[in-house]
């Protein structure tokens, strides 16, 4: 049986950062029918409820209906350190992240961790992410049987280290070929599940364990490839010392065979003119983490990049110190400010909806609402407290409506969660 959901309705015909606001649809008394885990039509409420008087109705009243967050880049194992108090990029490494990595040899360990990930970010609104594990292949297993569960269509992969890094987090170079290949080939496909191949970053990769990652990825077209790139200026200076070979960050990469359409980048905050034009002539994706560039103190993102990049939005849990993508739309407006530009709220949905979808190659089955698309939805009080409630009442278009949620909201905006056509609870 069909469902209708009604209520406000947002959508995209176009990009916003090319188009402006037009660029967005919205139908003040829509619906969405979804049935066979897709969305099937979307339109006035009154046209479809006359035509489909069989579909099981949700009324949602005022509440606004979009297309589910996607979280571009995260590091789901993490979870647990989330807002720890630190200092730089490699400290925060050393300090927090290779420790907690350490715990994930446990698979039980990773299980509990992996399924406590999904559901705090469910609750948010968010329906797909992208994911980094660790170097361990039981937590690869671990997200992606999470996901399955759920219905979520998630990518992740294992991360590969095989320098500067502890003993118990380095592979080698054919370990992290081997590895990855055969995770590749259980899980890759699956439902809605997708392998990433993950080198960390250059500065725990040799150029040998770089250069197999890049044959992999020949071997495999279909997978995305997802690292680091340019996040804090001590990490570049620390990458020309190890790659002295290397024109630039990019360089170390591209040299492997790491650059091509499918190469998903995540921060870009310090790129030379070089690796701009490289980024743009090569159809790569970068991955904007606003939270996580300030709470680490990285610098500013560069917005102007999407308008020639596919960009996308993440919270990069657990660098990042929220996993709401509400709260990372509020840190990416916050970051353009001091660039000077003032983001409009349909770049900022865009960015966590539709432009995340197109950063990872999938805008043809999510990020949006359209006939086809499959049904991952999310649907939004947009006065869910009182202080944005005081300000939405008063709101004279959409935007006016949306911004105070945008900028004020949590996971009590967020009443009802659909996945591939599925009501979450």
């Amino acid at each position: 049986m069909a469902d209708l959901l009604l209520g406000q309705v947002l959508s995209f015909r176009d990009d916003p950062f090319e188009m402006g606001e037009a660029a967005a649809q919205h139908i003040e008394q829509g619906a969405v029918l979804v049935e066979g885990g897709l969305i099937r039509a979307i339109g006035e409420a009154a046209a479809l409820r006359a035509a489909h008087p069989g579909a099981r109705l949700h009324d949602y009243g005022r509440d606004l209906i979009s297309a589910g967050f996607i979280d571009a880049h995260v590091h789901y194992p993490q979870t647990a350190i989330i807002a720890s108090w630190g200092k730089r990029l490699i400290d925060w490494l050393n300090l927090y992240t290779f420790p907690e990595e350490m715990r994930f040899a446990d698979p039980a360990y990773a299980e509990e961790i992996a399924g406590r990930y999904l559901d705090l970010v469910l609750a948010r609104g968010t329906t797909s992410i992208c994911s980094y594990a660790t170097i361990h292949p039981a937590s690869v297993d671990a997200i992606f049987g999470a996901a399955k569960a759920r219905g979520m269509r998630v990518w992740a992969g294992k991360t590969c280290m095989d320098r500067n890094a502890p003993e118990g987090l380095r592979d080698t170079a054919q370990s992290a070929y081997d590895d990855s290949r055969a995770l590749l080939q259980k899980w890759h496909g699956i439902d809605r599940l997708s392998y990433v191949i993950t080198p960390r970053f250059s500065p725990t990769s040799t150029p040998e364990q770089l250069a197999v990652l890049g044959a992999l990825w020949r071997e495999n077209p279909s997978c995305l490839m997802q690292t680091h790139l340019s996040e804090q200026t001590d990490e570049i200076a620390w990458v020309k010392e190890l790659f002295p070979q290397s024109r630039d960050y990019l360089d170390t990469y591209e040299a492997q065979g790491l650059l091509r359409e499918g190469a998903v980048y995540g921060h870009a905050i310090w790129l030379t003119g070089r690796e701009k034009a490289r980024l743009t002539e090569a159809g790569a994706s970068l991955v904007h983490c606003p939270t996580s560039n300030t709470f680490i103190g990285s610098g500013l993102f560069d917005m102007g990049l999407a308008r020639s990049l596919r960009v996308g939005l993440a919270t990069d849990t657990g660098g990042g110190s929220s996993f709401s993508m509400l709260r990372t739309m509020a840190a990416a407006y916050e970051i353009a400010q001091l660039r000077g530009e003032a983001l409009h709220p349909a770049q900022l949905w865009w960015l966590a909806t539709t432009g995340s979808a197109r950063a990872l190659h999938a805008e043809r089955q999510i990020g949006n609402i359209a006939p086809g698309m499959e049904a991952d939805l999310v649907v939004i009080n947009l006065a869910s407290t009182p202080a944005i409630a005081q300000a939405s009442t008063r709101a004279e278009t959409l935007w006016q409506a949306l911004f105070p949620t945008i900028m004020m909201g949590d996971d009590r905006a967020i009443r009802d969660v659909w996945l591939g056509g599925r009501r979450y609870s």
